[in-house]
């Protein structure tokens, strides 16, 4: 028989991409720290970057290279106009990508705003160990990515499999 699965409370770190938002209208971002809290994780850090690959790539690697953050998550910049640079700044770092996030989250994106969500380029995936998700901007599509894919692989008790069972192995 297997042994009782045990929740584990894990470090994130919330970057929120946007040339127009602050501490206080950054909704997307709140809503992330929210979540997250709820879920019982903790909120290691948290930052706001303008729209450019060096800045994000720039604050995302310092928390690649932190041991102590578990997960990174992004809001914004991952659309396709001229300014949505977020998944050029990540994509060059992660050691692997996991394709079934974007997958998912637009097929559940779909369900909501229909065809839509076809323009959405949210990505997921590892680097040095730590888990990043890059979602959308707006509060809608990341209560859409929190509560429909990351919140369950994100917890340990999650069957049959999460992505929290795996972490001790990233690294092999």
């Amino acid at each position: 028989m297997a042994s009782p699965k045990h929740f584990i409370s894990l470090q994130m770190a919330v970057l929120t991409v946007s040339d127009s938002r602050t501490a206080e209208t950054d909704s997307s971002g709140a809503l992330l720290g929210d979540r997250l809290r709820q879920a019982g994780h903790q909120l290691a850090e948290k930052a706001i970057v303008p729209d450019d690959i060096y800045q994000i790539r720039a604050i995302v690697s310092r928390w690649i290279a932190d041991s102590a953050i578990q997960v990174i998550l992004t809001t914004g910049g991952t659309g396709v106009t001229g300014r949505d640079g977020t998944p050029e700044a990540i994509s060059p770092l992660l050691d692997k990508q996991i394709e079934g996030f974007g997958e998912l989250f637009r097929m559940l994106s779909y369900q909501e705003i229909q065809t839509s969500a076809l323009q959405s380029r949210a990505l997921a995936g590892v680097a040095n160990g730590t888990y990043l998700f890059c979602l959308p901007g707006s509060s809608g599509a990341c209560r859409t990515a929190w509560d429909g894919l990351i919140r369950d692989q994100l917890d340990a008790r999650h069957s049959p499999c999460s992505l929290v069972e795996l972490m001790p192995r990233l690294r092999e």
